[in-house]
C-alpha cells in the first residue's frame, strides 16, 4: 500500500466531512456551527492543498483548483466571522451566521467535486 495516496485521499476525504460537519444544521443559528469546526475545516483544507500541489497530471491541477477554490471560500468565511465578532456591534446574529454557512457552502461543493474526482481517478488507475 502506498502511504503517500493514502494520506493523500485521507486529507482530500477529511477536507469534505470536517466542512460537512460546520455546514449541517440551521443555516441561521449560530448555536449549530462552531468557530472550532471552521478553523479546523480550513487548516484540514489547506493541508490538502499542499498535498495536492505535487501532482503533474491534468485531473491534478483540477483537484488543486478545487482545493484552491475551497481554501478561499472557507478562508472568506472566517473572515466574515471574524469581522462581525469583533468589528461590527450587532455580532454574529442569524443574518451572519447565514452568510458564513453559505459561503462554506460553496466549499463543501468544491471538496465534494475533489472527491468525485478522486474516485473517478482510483477507478480509471485500477482498469
Amino acid at each position: 500500500m502506498n502511504f503517500e495516496k493514502v494520506s493523500f485521499a485521507f486529507f482530500v476525504v477529511f477536507a469534505l466531512t470536517i466542512n460537512f460537519g460546520f455546514f449541517i444544521g440551521d443555516i441561521d443559528e449560530p448555536k449549530h456551527h462552531h468557530v472550532f469546526e471552521l478553523f479546523l475545516a480550513i487548516i484540514i483544507s489547506l493541508i490538502a492543498t499542499v498535498i495536492k500541489l505535487g501532482d503533474r497530471s491534468h485531473i491534478g491541477a483540477v483537484l488543486l483548483a478545487t482545493s484552491l477554490v475551497a481554501d478561499i471560500h472557507l478562508i472568506a468565511a472566517a473572515i466574515i466571522w471574524g469581522f462581525a465578532e469583533h468589528i461590527s456591534a450587532s455580532g454574529v446574529g442569524p443574518d451572519v451566521m447565514a452568510t458564513i454557512v453559505s459561503v462554506s457552502g460553496g466549499a463543501l461543493i468544491a471538496n465534494l467535486t475533489s472527491v468525485v474526482l478522486l474516485v473517478i481517478e482510483t477507478t480509471v488507475v485500477r482498469r
